[in-house]
């Protein structure tokens, strides 16, 4: 049996989580109004997974994590308000150590969050297979990786991530340097709403120009986008070193939208440079097929390795195709995705 702790300074709230993650077979051992009180059940506890909310009194959910993080490491999964605010926020505690996070549909109270109650389950069970000690094996990135050879024309890279990602997927992107003039696709699991703010994160913290996904926008050298939330996003053209974007909302893929394997296939279909495709930590099989696509087209494919994946699914189903060049951590991402884009000497 999976044990949980609900914390929410809503009783109404705490009331309806907790009788859906029990109804999905999961035993909510306690409840907390507040991040300080959280924080003591689940020291008292020992739980298999946390439910956060954001905004509470006393101490508020980001404070919260990372004193649990620090004290008594466990999965945390962030209930957070369908805003802007609420995105910032919902980063901010994945940066302090939380796995996952689930937008409540309607606001900070709702009963609508019951309507999407066998989201709510597997987010939960899903997190209980993470590893929450994970992101302290990613370094925080201070500036671009030092180049010492150029590098190949019109290259792109093509990044899929899921559970633990958007803390990977910023250190790698902040980590490559202007002159490799990377085209840089990226597709991390995470709900319409949330990234928009996720791309102005990597815009902030990288010296790239990232947007979120429009459909019919091109990029060039040193540009790069996040798929939008709820839609695949294809590589519909390549000319000239630019890529044409496409958005669309065919059915979900592995129960996902956008997935990976749709932009990793398309990429390897019409972009004819070189191209590199890198699977991160995240729950799952997505990225597998599209990493076949990407070697099978003659590129390069890359996986992060189970000690610094939170969560050891979508790289350990990559690698398990035979199809990835190489393993290896989250701080080695960035330059193992440069070596494949250098000049040979």
């Amino acid at each position: 049996m999976t044990d949980a702790v609900v914390v929410d300074d809503s009783h109404f709230m705490r009331t309806v989580i907790a009788d859906i993650l029990e109804d999905g077979g999961i035993e909510v051992v306690a409840q907390a109004g507040d991040g300080e009180a959280g924080v003591e059940a689940v020291a008292d506890h020992d739980p298999d997974v946390v439910t956060m909310d954001v905004e509470m009194p006393k101490m508020n959910g980001i404070e919260a994590v990372a004193e649990i993080m620090a004290t008594n490491p466990t999965p945390v999964v962030m209930l957070s308000a369908h805003t802007d605010e609420g995105a910032d926020a919902t980063f901010e505690a994945l940066e302090n150590g939380a796995v996952d996070f689930l937008a409540k549909p309607g606001g900070e109270v709702s009963t609508e969050i019951s309507a999407h109650s066998d989201a709510l389950v597997e987010t939960v069970r899903s997190a209980t297979r993470a590893d929450p000690e994970s992101v302290e094996e990613v370094d925080d990135p201070v500036g671009t990786l030092e180049t010492d050879h150029g590098f190949v024309d019109d290259p792109t890279l093509v990044i899929g991530a899921s559970t633990g990602g958007p803390r990977v997927v910023e250190s790698v992107v902040a980590s490559l340097p202007p002159e490799a003039d990377l085209r840089v696709l990226v597709v991390q699991h995470m709900p319409d709403g949330f990234t928009a703010r996720f791309a102005d994160r990597l815009d902030r913290r990288s010296e790239y120009d990232v947007r979120e996904a429009e459909d019919g926008m091109r990029i060039g050298g040193g540009e790069a986008v996040v798929a939008k939330g709820d839609y695949h996003m294809e590589v519909a053209g390549y000319g000239g070193g630019r890529l044409r974007i496409r958005l669309q909302q065919d059915e979900p893929r592995h129960g996902v939208r956008p997935a990976i394997d749709v932009t990793m296939e398309t990429a390897a279909e019409m972009v004819d440079g070189p191209l590199t495709g890198v699977v991160l930590t995240g729950m799952g099989s997505d990225g597998a097929v599209g990493i076949e696509a990407i070697a099978d087209a003659g590129g390069a494919t890359l996986a992060q390795d189970e000690e610094t994946s939170s969560v050891f699914g979508i790289p350990a189903r990559a690698i398990e195709t035979g199809r990835v060049d190489r393993v290896c951590s989250a701080d080695e991402m960035g330059t193992a995705i440069l070596d494949t884009f250098r000049e040979e000497a």
